[in-house]
């Protein structure tokens, strides 16, 4: 058995090329960005401290109150204007905005009735030849 045709092994050369290459000046660039963005989220306002992306608003809250004890989260955070730490996920907010009305779950149908079902339609067992 042989190992390849010549294009396939030419193919296989080029790739090998390209992964030493490394990444293009553009790609850094977009890269360094995107780093950079992300790792500052979040910016306290007061200190300065940065936080990730996916932050959570009890981190951020817990943050207010141990750093800056007295000082209003939205000083802080802008995410923070009108967070209730009694209430992280909002269920409990008043109004309607957050008001979600869950419809009610519909009975199952019977295996047996959709088999009848099926029966009384009468099937067929296939192509005819």
């Amino acid at each position: 058995m042989g190992k390849g045709s010549n294009v396939q092994k030419a193919q296989a050369a080029r790739e090998r090329n390209q992964k030493k290459q490394g990444k293009t000046d553009e790609e850094r660039r977009a890269a360094s960005a995107k780093a950079k963005q992300d790792a500052s989220a979040y910016m306290c306002k007061i200190c300065r401290q940065t936080f990730m992306v996916n932050a959570k608003a009890q981190l951020l809250y817990l943050h207010v109150t141990s750093k800056h004890d007295g000082t209003d989260p939205g000083a802080c955070f802008d995410s923070l204007v009108g967070y209730d730490p009694n209430d992280p996920e909002g269920k409990n907010s008043g109004g309607a905005q957050g008001v979600c009305t869950v419809a009610p779950k519909k009975a199952a149908k019977k295996k047996d009735d959709d088999l009848l079902s099926l029966l009384d339609a009468g099937l067929s067992k296939g192509k005819k030849k």
